[in-house]
């Protein structure tokens, strides 16, 4: 499935395979260069390799990764490749996790009412 076609409108479910997105996630280098997407906007292949300290097509083979998953697009400019951030499956992994934050917070709420009702423990 091609980038292009794997965007989706707002609201609706993403058509990425989970554990491809997922798999994506899993490794750090795939995340930082999400989050220089994220915070750098779109860029060419070459500057995103250049921060960092890997050969090219090492890092040629995580963009593949992120692209498979839906992650990021890719569009040549001239001899450039230009990456972008794909949010779209991120907010389905959010949605995904949502009932285990809902979950959690339940759990620790119950723990600060116990701790709550315990009485002070006065050494002095």
């Amino acid at each position: 499935m091609s980038p292009a076609s794997a965007r989706t409108a707002p609201g609706q479910v993403h058509d990425q395979d989970p554990d491809r997105i997922f798999g994506a996630l899993a490794n750090g280098t795939r995340r930082e260069v999400l989050r220089l997407l994220r915070e750098h906007g779109p860029q060419p292949a070459g500057a995103i390799a250049d921060r960092f300290d890997m050969a090219r097509p090492s890092l040629s083979e995580h963009l593949k990764v992120l692209r498979d998953a839906g992650l990021v697009s890719e569009e040549r400019s001239g001899r450039q490749r230009i990456y972008r951030l794909e949010a779209a499956p991120l907010a389905d992994v959010q949605d995904w996790l949502h009932p285990y934050e809902r979950f959690w917070r339940k759990k620790l709420s119950a723990l600060s009412d116990v701790l709550d009702a315990m009485p002070d423990d006065d050494a002095s």
